[in-house]
């Protein structure tokens, strides 16, 4: 057997019946797949607004209050989506929401209690988590989906465009910035691994 027709062999046996492109034995059945996508992605897109929604209550006021209600008002588009996808999908959001709507709200108002700086900073660690998130999600999502995954591009460009608002406003320039990006970055990371399961 060539090695041609043997990797072909192998790609044909990960792809079973029920799975998603990419899986390997063992991995998840793609409706259970599909359903922490979805419920992940839902809390992600609520924590995101509480996240604005808390900077906005300490600078909506100021020069930058414009900018946070443009990001605001794309994430509640995106939690608008995710609400039916839900819905339609039959998917239980995450158990922890409430916990989601306290602690979002208070990292978006505490690091805008620290600085315009520090807020920038806290939406460039949360967006570029985000992106990553999202570019690992696409890799498992086929054809069948491909409204979830247009819907999924065109929200990870908007996340994109978040952080280069956050650079643009001086986020690295936040004091501490190398902390507090990392603490904040394994904040994100350490949510969506429990949305994801609970």
């Amino acid at each position: 057997m060539s090695e041609t027709t043997s990797a072909s062999a192998v790609s044909r046996s990960c792809s079973l019946p029920g799975s998603l492109p990419g899986s390997m034995p063992g991995d998840l059945p793609r409706r259970e797949r599909l359903a922490r996508i979805v419920r992940v992605d839902h809390a992600g897109e609520y924590g995101a607004k509480r996240i604005y929604e808390g900077q906005i209550a300490v600078m909506g006021k100021g020069r930058h209050g414009k900018t946070l209600r443009h990001m605001a008002e794309q994430e509640l588009v995106h939690l608008e989506y995710f609400e039916k996808q839900l819905n339609r999908r039959r998917v239980r959001p995450t158990l922890l929401q409430p916990l989601w709507h306290v602690t979002g709200f208070l990292l978006g108002a505490g690091t805008a209690i620290l600085g315009e700086r520090a807020a920038m900073a806290c939406t460039v660690a949360v967006e570029e988590v985000i992106e990553e998130h999202y570019e690992a999600q696409l890799k498992h999502l086929g054809p069948e989906e491909q409204e979830l995954t247009d819907s999924i591009r065109k929200f990870q460009a908007e996340e994109v465009e978040h952080r280069d608002i956050g650079l643009q406003n001086e986020a690295e320039r936040a004091a501490g910035y190398p902390i507090l990006s990392a603490a904040i970055k394994a904040g994100t990371r350490a949510v969506i691994w429990v949305a994801e399961r609970v």
